[in-house]
């Protein structure tokens, strides 16, 4: 077992050189502790003692408000896949900018995304755009609860599907007041037990394909293909939560499982960088948003068909992010996963790297990891470890451990990025068994 005094004391000087290296962001955040709470506005971007100040980027790298020049490894956790300023990407905003930025109605650029996401996912015959992720998610479970006249809605632990859909352990008190019932993800009896008991009052099985945030934790197909059966037969919509799994293939995560959820909500590098969320699905249930019909739900965001959003959404979705592009990036990442776990068997290195394609997630520990549970067994303090050590050598990457590669990045760079880790590897030895 790793030493814990030798991990506190490596941990211990990571981040004292860390603290005299970066003068420039400690001032940056204590001067934006005075007019932000806690000096931030997203939390997920906060670190101790301080975070880093990124002040450009350009293609795969990085430069922070002291100078130092990182690989981005992090892609804005998914929405970057099209790394720094894509030049179509930046073509096209540049165009819509000279079209007028707030139009006022209808445009020229909103159907047109609209056409390439329903071609790119097959359950997606109708779909409507918001601001985020976290918006899609409560679109859909609005759709879904007015559909089915229910309350109820089923998801797992360890799941994220926005700022007030989080279930890291459990209900967050931010949370929207929904009647949830939550299950642990990867588990089918528990799932059918739900819905033995539940059935006839869920309205929805909310649900990602991999969990993102909970540790890139992919679903079993057979637990999967369960919540599709169990959804059917109960009459309940069946939602992936494709945010982040979109990327993965050229349908999305659910056209390599076969499994075809009533709704799909999607975010991140679909809008080309810029702001976005989206939900759609099934024709009979986005129908309810028709505004000709009587009695049509509502569904107002000034900013949903934003020009800047929709222009640089269709460039990215239809000349650069294509099919072939796609199982390009995700094979590469896969070979990146299986050379990153290679170091930890050969090195007897007690980490392990998950998840699938693109995106990925170093954890302390060999236990395999099924569901959030299984992560309470580490030590944070490796994972700090690990980043302070990439941070330093000029490798950037979530504090805890995610990685979601971006179109831009070289081979040398990701060679390089392997070497780095060896040398995390290497140098502290007391992570080995």
């Amino acid at each position: 077992m790793p030493h814990a005094d030798a991990i506190e004391l490596a941990l211990a000087a990571h981040i004292e050189r860390y603290q005299l290296r970066n003068p420039a962001s400690r001032a940056q955040y204590a001067a934006a502790e005075h007019v932000l709470a806690g000096g931030n506005t997203r939390s997920v971007l906060f670190y101790a003692p301080f975070p880093l100040a990124i002040a450009r980027g350009q293609d795969c790298r990085l430069w922070d408000a002291d100078g130092h020049e990182y690989v981005d490894l992090l892609g804005e956790f998914t929405a970057g896949l099209y790394g720094h300023s894509h030049p179509s990407i930046r073509e096209a905003i540049d165009a819509a900018l000279d079209g007028g930025i707030n139009l006022s109605g209808h445009n020229l650029l909103e159907a047109r995304l609209a056409e390439l996401v329903c071609a790119r996912f097959a359950s997606i015959e109708r779909v409507r755009f918001t601001n985020s992720g976290t918006e899609a998610n409560l679109m859909a479970l609005a759709a879904a609860t007015a559909f089915t006249r229910r309350r109820k809605v089923l998801v797992f632990r360890g799941g994220y599907h926005g700022g007030v859909l989080t279930f890291a352990h459990g209900p967050s008190p931010v949370n929207v007041p929904h009647d949830w019932l939550i299950g642990t993800y990867n588990d089918a009896a528990d799932a059918a037990r739900l819905f033995d008991t539940h059935g006839a009052e869920i309205a929805a099985v909310l649900v990602e394909p991999m969990q993102g945030a909970g540790g890139c934790i992919p679903g079993d197909p057979a637990f999967l293909q369960l919540l599709r059966e169990r959804a059917s037969a109960a009459g309940a919509l069946l939602i992936f939560d494709e945010v982040m799994t979109s990327r993965l293939a050229p349908g999305g995560r659910q056209a390599q499982l076969g499994i075809a959820p009533d709704l799909t909500t999607l975010g991140k590098y679909i809008g080309g960088g810029m702001s976005f969320g989206a939900f759609g699905g099934r024709a009979d249930v986005m129908a309810q948003f028709d505004p000709r019909r009587p009695n049509a739900l509502a569904h107002a965001g000034t900013f949903n068909n934003n020009v800047l959003t929709m222009a640089a959404g269709a460039a990215g979705l239809g000349t650069v992010y294509t099919a072939e592009a796609a199982l390009a990036l995700n094979a590469r990442g896969d070979a990146l996963r299986e050379r990153l776990n290679a170091i930890c068997r050969d090195r007897q290195l007690e980490m392990q790297c998950t998840g699938l394609g693109s995106l990925l997630n170093l954890h302390p520990g060999r236990t395999p990891l099924r569901h959030s549970g299984d992560l309470q067994q580490a030590d944070p303090r490796v994972r700090d470890l690990l980043f302070f050590h990439l941070i330093e050598h000029g490798w950037y990457i979530a504090r805890r451990g995610f990685i979601a590669l971006s179109l831009p990045l070289s081979d040398a760079q990701i060679d390089g990025f392997v070497d780095a880790f060896a040398g995390f590897a290497d140098t502290h030895r007391a992570l080995r068994a």
